[in-house]
């Protein structure tokens, strides 16, 4: 049956569906990157609010810059926005179709129609999920890279920019000249201090064209920081044809696992939606739940899949059946991660690895290695070289960390142990392969990266572990160097 409004009545008595009225919904939010992430993870959130007959009018706009998104813009207007989310639990399959988003701008160039719509006073929060890599950080200094071709036309263009943050601005720029005020700019994304590098992205790009836009958006917008957690695959056939199961044809469905975690900042200048009736945490400390999960959850994501990319494991799931691979996992985070992890209420960092190696563990979830070590030079230099940086400050143990880096080193090689090939998995993959094969005969050339590694290629405890790791993993394979270390 192809989901629609007009068919929700008649969708299996199994499937859980919107009991709210849908024509009823006003708009509270645009929502910037309408990947699976968001749909199954805040979409969802407000969606149970919907169902307590809460947050009427704080229903979700979708948006997107790419040309890409203006497909997803087709696939989801063509179902009325809703989409079917799938719970992978091991103990039984369930099926919720979410109703909270009502509308996509449509994708244009200049941004236009993106722009308009977060003009409108009923626009009281703009969220995006845009990737780790795609705030226009410098991953040496953490700052704000205005050296990029996309912030370079912004800034010259500020009407019409490419950006979502050009957007925002242009948006802002019109909400102060005629009186609306300000709205929240919210990053559901995985980085540490989200909400504060949204900040400093939107606020350096209108410097550059508008000093006093900027002090206006710095003063009167507020950017929560938030932890976001919950392991949503990426949809292929095995997805399309699993929501067939459920009787219901959707173009655009979302599995994920049986966890959900947000916790979340309360600083919203123009008001929010009670999300904690629906599980979500507001608190003054995000910042441990986000150390906890970034380091443990993210950073372990990285500690697995390099080695399984290598030795040919489709799926994380693999991984952790791998008796090397799980195993390396379990000993890098409890010996090296944990020290580095305060405690948050209720879950202790050691607790926490145990919940992380289950969750990795369900094999309901097809999660692939490859989306997983995707963008590893965003994903390393925000997962893991922070926890190694404050090892060797503490001069706690750094072994499996320093293999890890150099697994990272091994996969960028480009050729997986079975001798097939690996694609190009990252933005600077032509860089990082040249570096990988250079490595090969000297290490170093790996750790002279500066602008992902910046000074850490000059400390002599990190380098020499790293080069004897890539040594062993070129010399006599990735099992090999995993036994070492288990066995060390």
């Amino acid at each position: 049956m192809k989901l629609s409004n007009d068919t929700l009545k008649n969708l299996p008595e199994s499937v859980l569906r919107p009991t709210y009225d849908r024509s009823a919904l006003t708009p509270g939010i645009v929502h910037i990157g309408l990947g699976n992430f968001h749909r199954g993870h805040q979409a969802w959130y407000l969606h149970r609010l919907m169902q307590q007959g809460l947050a009427q009018d704080w229903a979700i706009i979708g948006a997107g810059v790419r040309a890409g998104d203006e497909a997803q813009r087709k696939r989801l207007a063509a179902q009325d926005y809703m989409s079917t989310l799938i719970e992978l639990d091991p103990k039984g399959r369930s099926a919720e179709v979410v109703g909270s988003m009502i509308d996509f701008v449509p994708v244009e160039d200049g941004n236009g129609p993106l722009i308009a719509r977060m003009t409108d006073p009923a626009i009281r929060i703009v969220a995006l999920t845009v990737t780790e890599g795609g705030y226009y950080i410098d991953p040496a200094t953490k700052g704000f890279d205005a050296s990029h071709p996309d912030i370079q036309h912004d800034a010259a263009n500020p009407d019409t920019p490419r950006t979502a943050f050009g957007a925002m601005i242009a948006a802002l720029k019109l909400r102060r000249d005629t009186g609306i005020g300000p709205f929240t700019g919210q990053s559901c994304d995985n980085l540490q201090g989200n909400g504060a590098i949204l900040r400093q992205t939107v606020v350096s790009l209108a410097r550059l064209s508008d000093p006093d836009l900027a002090a206006w958006i710095d003063a009167n917008c507020t950017f929560p920081d938030s932890m976001v957690d919950c392991i949503v695959p990426a949809t292929g056939p095995n997805e399309l044809a699993l929501v067939r199961e459920f009787g219901i044809d959707d173009a655009a469905p979302v599995t994920h696992e049986n966890f959900r975690q947000w916790v979340i900042d309360d600083a919203f200048c123009a008001g929010r939606p009670d999300w904690d009736k629906a599980g979500a945490t507001f608190t003054d400390d995000v910042h441990a739940y986000e150390a906890m999960k970034i380091r443990i959850l993210n950073g372990g994501h990285q500690v697995i899949s390099n080695p399984g990319e290598i030795l040919s494991v489709e799926f994380i799931s693999g991984c952790m059946a791998h008796p090397l691979i799980g195993a390396f996992f379990r000993k890098v985070a409890r010996e090296e991660i944990v020290p580095q992890v305060q405690p948050v209420p209720g879950m202790t960092p050691t607790a926490y690895v145990d919940l992380i190696s289950n969750r990795f563990s369900n094999p309901e979830i097809v999660d692939t290695v490859r989306r997983v070590a995707f963008d590893g030079s965003s994903r390393h230099t925000g997962f893991i070289l922070p926890t190694l940086r404050d090892a060797l400050a503490t001069d706690s143990p750094i072994e499996g960390l320093a293999l890890t880096e150099a697994l990272w080193a091994r996969m960028c090689t480009g050729t997986r142990e079975d001798g097939s090939t690996i694609a190009p998995n990252d933005p600077l993959w032509d860089k990082l392969n040249a570096a990988a094969l250079d490595a090969r005969d000297n290490p170093q050339a790996w750790l002279e990266q500066r602008d992902l590694y910046g000074d850490l290629g000059e400390n002599a405890r990190f380098t020499d572990r790293f080069a004897r790791w890539l040594r062993l993993l070129h010399d006599e394979g990735t099992e090999a160097a995993l036994r070492a270390y288990l066995n060390g």
